[in-house]
């Protein structure tokens, strides 16, 4: 009799662990893939959406390969803030979640719309890439810093670390296309390193990385390493061109 309660009690502990395994599977299964499909194909929708409101898109040219180890590279001259021929002031900000840019980088085969905020329901989640709504806008003096997943949910942020010295990102609006510069990258920082996204960015952590004049800069960042949250992977790069739409 026991011996009978004891394999009952056995076979049933089986059951369980395989329905657990089961459940964990689906977990996974959807974090990994069916949240990438959904927001990635709600991103996708949303830069076409763009793309018919604005006119025809625009093509960037195809990144060249980042400068050798050492070399030195030389950025398009773009005027500095005392210039009669800086940028044009921007229009007031989007509101918040609104997808109103579209961030390409040819290096890693990146098109994603822009949206302001850094929300994960509204933003983040959805596939798109988040502005830092106290940070400058695309092609403003200051730090145009963004936010975007590594991993699930669309991850469009997840092979910015394969960006060297030299590669080109454009933020495209409705107005202008805007092409910057990779120039410097963090591979590690604490997730309250807030230096990395001030208008001269410059990480309060590691102090040698960053910069200490104003410019016009771009910031990216994303979790890190992948599959967690516990540090922030930064890549910074500079206005090198700007053109009207």
């Amino acid at each position: 009799m026991r011996r009978r309660l004891l394999v009952r009690a056995l076979w049933g502990f089986a059951e369980a662990v395989v329905s657990l395994g089961v459940v964990l599977l689906l977990l996974v299964a959807h974090q990994l893939w069916w949240t990438n499909r959904l927001a990635r194909d709600d991103a996708g929708r949303t830069v076409q959406a763009l793309e018919r409101e604005w006119g025809a898109p625009v093509s960037p040219s195809p990144s060249p390969p980042g400068p050798e180890p050492g070399a030195v590279s030389t950025p398009i001259p773009v005027p500095g803030p005392s210039s009669s021929a800086a940028p044009p002031d921007q229009p007031p900000s989007p509101r918040w979640d609104q997808a109103y840019a579209v961030l390409r980088i040819p290096r890693i085969g990146l098109t994603a719309p822009v949206a302001e905020g850094t929300g994960k329901g509204g933003v983040l989640d959805r596939g798109y890439v988040g502005h830092y709504t106290r940070t400058a806008q695309a092609g403003q003096a200051g730090n145009f810093a963004l936010a975007g997943h590594r991993n699930t949910h669309g991850e469009p942020f997840r092979r910015i670390d394969r960006l060297r010295r030299g590669d080109r990102i454009t933020v495209e609006t409705r107005d202008a296309v805007y092409t910057y510069t990779v120039d410097q990258s963090l591979a590690r920082t604490a997730p309250s390193d807030s230096g990395v996204i001030a208008p001269v960015p410059r990480s309060d952590i590691t102090t040698s990385a960053g910069y200490s004049e104003p410019g016009y800069y771009l910031t990216l960042t994303t979790c890190t390493p992948e599959f967690s949250s516990r540090y922030r992977l930064v890549v910074w790069g500079k206005l090198t061109a700007m053109r009207p739409r």
